[in-house]
């Protein structure tokens, strides 16, 4: 089975490597930070880098026939525990608008910087879609 490139035309342009890869119908989320279409970190803090990081990881997901319950597992690399940890309500009422109530397992990970020097969070996911919803073409 060989993998498939899954690169929304929503996201910005990948350059030596996949928004996300799909072998079978295992979907592997690669890391997003909150990078808007302009290729800018979304400014307002932890939250609004949350929502953007999260809302960037679902546009791959979809592209690929998937919806938020098919996450199987999230990981959290964050250079400012404290901080998520100050604003956990705030990020919880996030992930409870744009996932729903279902938590997959899950890690946060705390590291002294990111790709983009401005960014607090990179989301990385895997997400199992059944076959009847997946589109193998989404790239």
């Amino acid at each position: 089975m060989l993998p498939v490139a899954v690169n929304p035309a929503t996201l910005p342009a990948p350059s030596g490597f996949s928004h996300g890869t799909l072998v079978g119908n295992t979907l592997y989320l690669g890391g997003q930070t909150a990078l808007d279409a302009d290729m800018r970190i979304v400014p307002g803090g932890i939250v609004e880098q949350f929502r953007q990081a999260l809302g960037n990881v679902l546009t791959t997901l979809r592209e690929a026939g998937g919806e938020p319950q098919d996450l199987v597992s999230v990981t959290l690399y964050l250079t400012d525990i404290p901080g998520y940890q100050a604003h956990g309500k705030a990020i919880g009422r996030v992930w409870r608008e744009l996932v729903g109530t279902g938590y997959p397992a899950m890690a946060g990970i705390g590291c002294t910087a990111l790709w983009q020097p401005e960014a607090l969070v990179e989301i990385l996911g895997v997400a199992v879609i059944p076959r009847d919803r997946l589109r193998t073409s989404a790239t």
